[in-house]
């Protein structure tokens, strides 16, 4: 995409009425978290006030508050750009600084997701249903990132987070364990929390998700199905072409022996290796061979 496209960050997040049934059925809840968030991406995006096409989405399920209590929630990169019907790129004006209004969000959200969860689980639903409209949901969007850069660095620090990190793990004694963490309704303020060993075990294991349950997924115009077909007929249609890196044949000496200089067989980019590759890497093969046995 071009680079002067605006990439916003948007959080989903869930009431605490879901959350007995996020410990029942994690698969399911976080499923439908999911779903719900991309198809009200999806309505407002095809909006002609907005967008008017289809836009896309980078996701990523945390399911933890600041003192490992349970908080599922989505967070979410969107661009602010689509695609119309007739295959032409479309952006937000530059002077923008939301995505979609956030109030209509948050109730498109609420009734996409109850429905969903109306499908799937209608008893649990029916015993719930009162506390699921008692309050507005919460939906979260913030000012534009800045630029790709600071997409990729939030990336880096967001997609493999766990529900606590080492570092705040202050004191493990006399089965208790004590660890830090900001608290938001006393503006942000750094405080410390002692659990017993079992209850801090009991809270952490709230957070692995089910097996192969997939936390990071991408929709729409960021997906890997669309960037193989569609992306490339975009591009052409723009006339844009691709910047062509000519990486340098020589990287430094081997680390392991220090003595003979590495070279760079193949540059993968985001579609992946170059068809000659594996012929290259051949031709390496040989020649370190000979080398061998000269030797």
């Amino acid at each position: 995409m071009e680079s002067n496209v605006k990439y916003f960050h948007v959080v989903f997040t869930l009431p605490e009425c879901i959350n007995v049934l996020a410990m029942q059925y994690p698969k399911i809840i976080y499923s439908i978290l999911f779903k719900a968030a991309w198809e009200t991406i999806v309505e407002f995006g095809k909006d002609p006030k907005w967008l008017g096409g289809k836009t896309g989405m980078t996701s990523i399920l945390h399911t933890w508050g600041k003192n490992l209590s349970l908080h599922p929630h989505l967070h979410c990169i969107v661009p602010g750009a689509a695609v119309d019907e007739r295959g032409y790129f479309k952006t937000l004006k530059t002077s923008s600084k939301i995505l979609f209004p956030v109030r209509a969000m948050s109730k498109v959200y609420r009734g996409k997701f109850c429905h969903l969860l109306r499908e799937q689980l209608l008893d649990e639903y029916k015993q719930i249903q009162k506390e699921l409209y008692k309050n507005d949901w919460v939906v979260y969007a913030k000012q534009p990132f800045g630029g790709p850069e600071q997409v990729i660095e939030y990336l880096g620090r967001y997609t493999h987070k766990i529900a606590i990190s080492n570092h705040r793990i202050k004191q493990v004694k006399e089965g208790k364990v004590t660890f830090t963490y900001k608290d938001y309704k006393a503006a942000g303020k750094q405080k410390t929390m002692t659990l017993s060993q079992v209850e801090f075990i009991r809270r952490f294991a709230q957070h692995i998700l089910p097996k192969r349950f997939t936390r990071i997924r991408h929709f729409g115009i960021l997906s890997s199905y669309w960037k193989r077909g569609k992306l490339q007929e975009l591009q052409s249609k723009m006339n844009y072409q691709r910047p062509v890196n000519t990486p340098k044949t020589e990287h430094g000496k081997c680390p392991k022996c220090k003595q003979h200089t590495m070279q760079i067989v193949c540059v993968f980019d985001s579609r992946g290796p170059p068809p000659s590759w594996k012929k290259r890497l051949k031709a390496y093969e040989i020649e370190i061979r000979k080398h061998k046995n000269a030797n």
